[in-house]
């Protein structure tokens, strides 16, 4: 989730668990530990553009991290407020572990993948039932923990807990019914899927990407679930071959190696652009949700040597168009 979601998520825990005397400092440090995973984002190379995929929500939003986490949350923080606001260093943890304890359930609830069980299984979980940034998720949230902190009223921090746990809920409800809508679709095509996915669109819970793969094809849809079903039927694009598609790509090279990288990010889910032959998509995203315009991809080099990396690329279709065709999907009433 976004930064904003993940910090006012972690405050509203800490200030549920919060004395009355502590509320302003429970609320920034959970506010702060909520956001501290993501600080794996700084992990980079210049000369391996994938790395970034590999430790982002890996370690560090491992639940066995947690304790660990927090702990070094907590050494910052008491020591620059904890202290001053009479803290010991337990409440200070305590704090800090509440908050971000948060950060990997909700990011596991997203479509992204989070790593929630590192080191014991690389597996990526993904829930698919919020968007990566949902203002209906997040402003009751925000107004919540704004009125715990003028009221000092932990109660409301409470009701904002209750509300991070309901809306999600409401997602699986929401995906399950597009899932199951995929599947008539996929039948109806006389397809035996090999696998089926509902993912959440930009933020909103009404609009969902539904993907199925078949022996040699990724077919998507869109589907806004609302006490109508509306059907958008999209695209279908073939899956990735290396040796059809990149007949002349060294097995042994590193950018074979990456594109295993980059398939165990993207779980699998991969064909060749069909805007640039060099480009290998990620088919998962994209703004329309029954098109195939992928939001990254990675680009190789048929005259790069066997220890050159792949260039990762990200696409961001901003165009009025691509807008316009979500939009009437989104409220088309």
């Amino acid at each position: 989730m976004d930064p904003l979601t993940q910090g006012v998520l972690g405050a509203s825990l800490s200030l549920s668990a919060s004395k009355k005397q502590h509320v302003l400092i429970a609320g920034f440090f959970g506010l702060v530990a909520g956001m501290a995973p993501d600080l794996d984002v700084l992990i980079r190379s210049e000369s391996d553009p994938l790395l970034f995929l590999e430790f982002h929500r890996q370690f560090t939003h491992s639940l066995f991290f947690i304790p660990l986490g927090s702990f070094l949350c907590a050494l910052v923080l008491h020591r620059l407020l904890g202290k001053k606001h009479q803290l010991s260093f337990q409440q200070s943890w305590l704090y800090c572990a509440l908050g971000y304890s948060t950060h990997a359930l909700l990011d596991a609830c997203t479509s992204y993948g989070t790593q929630l069980f590192w080191p014991l299984t690389k597996e990526r979980y993904a829930w698919n039932l919020v968007s990566v940034i949902d203002p209906a998720f997040t402003l009751p949230l925000l107004i919540l923990v704004v009125f715990t902190l003028l009221k000092r009223n932990a109660w409301l921090a409470r009701i904002a807990v209750i509300w991070a746990l309901t809306y999600p809920t409401l997602g699986m409800i929401q995906r399950d019914r597009a899932e199951a809508i995929g599947w008539q679709l996929a039948k109806e095509r006389q397809h035996v899927p090999i696998q089926l996915e509902a993912k959440p669109t930009f933020a909103n819970i009404l609009v969902w990407k539904v993907i199925y793969e078949t022996e040699e094809s990724y077919h998507v849809d869109a589907i806004r679930v609302t006490r109508s079903i509306k059907k958008y039927p999209g695209e279908s694009i073939v899956k990735l071959d290396l040796s059809r598609d990149f007949p002349w790509l060294d097995p042994n090279s590193q950018q074979a190696k990456d594109i295993e990288r980059f398939s165990q990010f993207s779980n699998g889910f991969l064909a060749r652009s069909p805007d640039d032959e060099l480009h290998i998509i990620d088919v998962r995203y994209s703004m329309v949700p029954n098109q195939f315009n992928a939001l990254w991809s990675v680009k190789l080099s048929p005259s790069a040597n066997t220890d050159v990396h792949v260039e990762y690329v990200t696409h961001r279709d901003n165009s009025s168009e691509s807008r316009q065709l979500f939009s009437d999907m989104l409220f088309d009433f």
